[in-house]
């Protein structure tokens, strides 16, 4: 369902509906600013909130929206900044874990005491616009933040702030086959979608993914961004795929680590240091750690939601053969003409 963008009507929820709801699915304090960019934007219908707002091209919450806004205004980037961007779904959590436990393995060599065992990393490593810029008139300090300051984002490349373009600051970007990303994300979705609200049908996900209307999506223009920009500035990009991560879990963590100015020295391979880091951030252990089975984020979503299977090609169980065949079709056209395929 498609909406005037024009229109000066904003639905929003009562005050008494609101305080019932976690707050990813809060709409109501919203700064001056969003409320009045709102009305021009093109809305669809969303999957777990209400609506969502095409911003820039890329699909967003009225609540993600505001903190994209704030973001783009107010954050300052630093040369020395280490940013990982993914679409949702895509194997963030992991990456963070890994870039977390690769930049502090010599502040934390003990996995036993490591923060990531008391930690879910999305608190060590957090969203730009989700977590730091997404609070009704607030500006976080970021000053207490060691160098180099690791943050994540899902903003595609065209709503990065403009001090992250014009820094020298380090992105790396992970990309997933997007079939697994759709069937991970309709699970995740319906594990947030409120009880009244039902589930989303497989079928109906499936149809508004393939239209571009997620979050953040269209998932085909956000990866062909950083796609793009890593071919063009391959010292400031990395591009990294899950798939390799999943099948070539040593080589890529060794060249990650190269690619942000700290690669492994050969006492610290012989010490079996990588191996260690690969073992604290396997999806077995992170997955059955207590802090990722019971704790929640300050936004209201559980831990535990953000670990399922962490396998690849899980969409095989999921997919009819005419769904397979559109979603190839899809990547084909966008991706595979770039000279980027899955």
């Amino acid at each position: 369902m498609s909406f005037n963008p024009h229109s000066s009507i904003i639905p929003t929820m009562s005050e008494s509906q609101s305080h019932l709801l976690p707050k990813y699915l809060e709409e109501n304090e919203l700064t001056q600013e969003c409320k009045e960019t709102l009305p021009t934007l093109s809305m669809e219908r969303g999957w777990v909130a209400h609506y969502l707002y095409q911003y820039q091209g890329f699909w967003h919450t009225s609540r993600q929206l505001q903190g994209v806004l704030s973001c783009q205004k107010h954050f300052e980037a630093h040369d020395t900044d280490i940013l990982i961007v993914t679409t949702p779904k895509s194997g963030t959590t992991w990456l963070k874990a890994w870039t977390f436990a690769l930049l502090n393995r010599k502040q934390y060599p003990s996995i036993q005491n490591h923060p990531l065992v008391t930690n879910n990393p999305h608190l060590l490593v957090p969203f730009l616009e989700l977590v730091l810029y997404i609070e009704k008139d607030f500006l976080p300090d970021l000053t207490s933040f060691p160098t180099p300051r690791l943050f994540s984002t899902h903003l595609p490349c065209v709503s990065l702030p403009k001090s992250v373009t014009e820094s020298t600051c380090k992105i790396v970007y992970l990309c997933r086959d997007p079939k697994d990303v759709f069937i991970s994300l309709w699970y995740f979705t319906n594990k947030l979608r409120p009880e009244s609200k039902g589930v989303i049908s497989l079928q109906q996900a499936f149809d508004k993914f393939c239209r571009g209307v997620s979050l953040y999506g269209p998932f085909w223009a956000h990866v062909l961004g950083y796609w793009k920009k890593s071919l063009e500035e391959p010292e400031k990009i990395m591009f990294l795929r899950f798939e390799e991560m999943k099948m070539k879990p040593s080589f890529v963590l060794k060249e990650l680590a190269r690619f942000l100015g700290c690669p492994f020295s050969k006492e610290e391979e012989d010490a079996g240091v990588v191996d260690d880091i690969l073992k604290l951030c396997s999806f077995d252990n992170m997955s059955n750690l207590e802090v990722n089975r019971y704790g929640k984020l300050s936004s209201g979503e559980e831990h535990k939601a953000f670990f399922r299977h962490g396998e690849i090609g899980d969409w095989k169980n999921h997919l009819t053969v005419e769904m397979i065949e559109q979603l190839n079709s899809i990547t084909e056209e966008k991706l595979a003409v770039h000279g980027l395929r899955f």
